[in-house]
């Protein structure tokens, strides 16, 4: 990793039944394995249960979202027992107090904490849509544009936790950017650690973010601002193989001089059984990493992409 981050420095909000906590309607839990095991091993968790924190008993009756006319309220099915406001009021609280979150893990399709996809119901009881979006979830994500946010369900894909994890340990390393005093220099110097991390997710905003940074007329705080936003921005578009391509080939320039004949055809060989989707994006990385300790390049050393959280979480081996 580009920067040194500590246990303890980084925090991630997280439903509290995620990580073992029997708060669910039946007195059950739902423990993410992946939240628990790995990642728990590298962030501390600050964990809610909005339900409970407005005063809901364990276990409860079950509340769903029920639409009347273009209003949304979260109630019992009968629609008794309101608590929309209840729920809304917190999360703006939750909101409020926790701008120092670098990531959020919701559990999915709750009535108060799925990020999307949940279940929206009629007055009589019947399923009316799938698209509604968790009360809590919705106060804190809209608060905080720029905060890492996923679902317990979706990060069982691994190209999914592995863009959330990356995107939690890119925000963390702006939070204390930015906590430190940002200058014009410290920003383009935060810019050159993720270029090439940028480039692997998306061309077009690689090249806006160099073109915004290079606005000599634009005062600083409305550039960072705008920086920061258009670079989570791009790291919410997954990375194609393409692209890790690209960037691989790329990097696979600063080694032209340095690398004899048969280095040169072996890195070519697992950048290309990468892109044949024979070899995992760790195997070329790994050799370019090697070369990089023979062959020191200040500028590569610098790169997120090549170490963009801990390795210990193997989430380039399954890609």
């Amino acid at each position: 990793m580009i920067y040194s981050v500590e246990k303890e420095d980084i925090k991630i909000g997280i439903s509290a039944c995620l990580i073992g906590q029997k708060v669910r309607f039946d007195a059950s839990n739902k423990p993410s394995r992946f939240c628990i095991d790995e990642l728990g091993e590298h962030v501390q968790y600050e964990s809610f249960c909005p339900e409970v924190a407005i005063g809901l008993p364990i276990p409860r009756p079950t509340i769903r979202q029920i639409k009347k006319d273009d209003m949304i309220t979260i109630a019992r099915p009968d629609g008794s027992g309101d608590v929309t406001e209840a729920l809304q009021a917190y999360g703006k609280k939750v909101a409020d107090m926790t701008k120092h979150l670098s990531g959020y893990v919701f559990c999915a399709k709750s009535p108060t904490c799925g990020m999307e996809r949940v279940k929206v119901y009629t007055p009589e009881g019947n399923s009316l849509t799938s698209d509604g979006i968790g009360a809590f979830a919705k106060e804190i994500m809209e608060a905080n544009p720029l905060l890492p946010c996923e679902e317990n369900g979706r990060l069982n894909d691994m190209h999914i936790r592995e863009n959330f994890v990356a995107r939690i340990y890119a925000y963390k390393h702006w939070q204390m950017v930015s906590d430190s005093g940002l200058t014009k220099h410290k920003l383009t110097t935060f810019h050159s650690h993720y270029k090439y991390t940028v480039m692997s997710h998306n061309l077009v905003a690689y090249r806006k973010l160099g073109q915004l940074l290079a606005d000599v007329d634009l005062p600083l705080a409305e550039k960072a601002s705008e920086y920061i936003s258009g670079l989570m921005d791009a790291l919410k578009i997954p990375a194609t193989r393409k692209n890790h391509v690209n960037t691989l080939t790329h990097i696979q320039g600063y080694f032209s001089k340095h690398l004899e004949a048969p280095q040169r055809k072996e890195l070519c060989e697992q950048i290309d059984g990468y892109r044949l989707g024979l070899l995992p994006l760790i195997a070329p990385l790994t050799l370019i990493n090697h070369y990089l300790l023979q062959y020191p390049k200040d500028y590569l050393k610098g790169q997120s992409y090549l170490s963009p959280y801990p390795d210990s979480l193997r989430l380039r081996y399954a890609y």
